[in-house]
């Protein structure tokens, strides 16, 4: 996520062309989204992908990341006031054919303190689930967000990292234990792109620097204390996945790794695939095609399946390359992945054409104006091929 907020012009025809090409083959990849769910994902025994209910029926999440609204809010942020928008949004992604949502939950809006649990909030995530079973959607639960530096609670930052850790645990055990009876939970992403640190930092910096005035990047310590960095993140890991495993043993765990933390020269998270992946059921990688590199990209993304588990692109969108180069990215990929997410901003079809219409009557080249209505008309062709292209329920 820390490079997916400005849409690109370069990218807005071409989605046209990429979007009824590679779509089709997707069909039978979002089909288990037609019924509310009954049974819990796992990964598929001794193959690789998903499966679910006694007949190990296939299942391949396709959907959207429902990480902000038109604003640039929080889920939370608007959940408690403004519930029908929530509500009308998760229809308007199934409509588009839709099986998987993730959001993104921030570790101040669940935690008042290291141990007192914010008991309203937890309350409308039990909602947000139940509104998943209903709509026949599954949830990538991804959680400890600080996206917004003014909402994360001071005392969190003065944490040490034994502090923070317990208190991470203990938001997770909490999300657990809320959604543990649900089929309807795909995974827990223990946290959006998490970093091990390569040197001694500051004791309370915990955030990489911002992306369109929110921190998608976090460290998951800052100081190494003479251990190597994939061994902190191991350690940070089973941290958190045995505190969900004591209140849910059932449902899958994963974590959203940026593409750079494959072991190769230059910048890297210190989250080793290969060396963390013991601990996962699957992997998340974060992945953006680029033109002019496809090839390093795919080869990336055969880094990550090269460990042996289930791959979910996470995260993907045509920001930094053609459509046709998208296209083809997305057909090569399929080699390597199991499950592809792209985003949903809350802004359904209706809105985005007439929000297109007016941005064109008063854009002139180059304004702002002239910026985001090639944005708008990106998404809403995104939106609208996506929907045309899934089976009728």
């Amino acid at each position: 996520m820390s490079r997916r907020q400005t849409l690109r012009p370069c990218s807005v025809w071409g989605c046209v062309i990429y979007a009824v090409s590679c779509l089709a083959w997707l069909h039978a990849a979002t089909a288990s989204a037609a019924e509310a769910p009954r049974h819990f994902v796992r990964v598929r025994s001794g193959q690789r992908g998903f499966v679910v209910g006694p007949n190990d029926t296939s299942f391949t999440p396709w959907g959207f990341n429902y990480d902000h609204d038109r604003q640039g809010r929080l889920l939370e942020d608007y959940w408690h006031d403004e519930w029908p928008a929530v509500v009308e949004d998760f229809y308007e992604m199934k409509e588009l054919g839709a099986n998987v949502i993730r959001i993104h939950l921030q570790f101040g809006r669940f935690l008042k303190s290291p141990t007192d649990l914010d008991a309203s909030n937890l309350e409308s995530l039990r909602k947000l689930v139940q509104l998943a079973e209903r709509e026949g959607l599954y949830l990538d639960i991804t959680g400890l967000g600080c996206y917004h530096k003014a909402d994360v609670p001071e005392w969190y930052d003065r944490l040490d990292e034994a502090g923070r850790w317990k208190a991470q645990a203990r938001f997770w055990e909490a999300i657990a234990r809320t959604c543990a009876a649900s089929p309807a939970i795909f995974c827990y992403d223990l946290m959006n792109e998490p970093v091990s640190p390569a040197g001694r930092g500051q004791p309370d910096h915990w955030l990489g620097p911002a992306f369109a005035g929110k921190h998608f990047v976090q460290y998951i310590s800052t100081d190494p204390a003479g251990r190597e960095r994939p061994e902190i993140g191991r350690q940070w890991i089973e941290t958190l996945t045995t505190a969900i495993r004591h209140v849910d043993p059932h449902h899958l765990v994963t974590v959203g790794l940026v593409d750079w933390s494959l072991e190769r020269p230059g910048l890297t998270s210190g989250m080793v695939p290969s060396r963390i992946a013991d601990k996962l059921d699957f992997l998340c990688v974060h992945l953006y095609p680029r033109d002019g590199k496809l090839e390093e990209d795919i080869e990336t993304l055969a880094g990550f399946a090269a460990v042996g588990k289930p791959v979910v692109i996470e995260e993907t969108f045509p920001l930094r390359c053609s459509g046709e180069a998208f296209r083809t990215f997305l057909v090569d990929s399929r080699r390597h992945a199991d499950g592809w997410i792209g985003f949903y901003w809350g802004q359904s079809r209706r809105e985005l054409e007439a929000r297109r219409d007016d941005l064109r009557a008063q854009a002139k080249p180059g304004d702002e104006a002239f910026r985001e209505a090639i944005a708008t008309s990106l998404m809403l062709q995104w939106l609208e091929t996506f929907h045309q292209l899934h089976p009728r329920r």
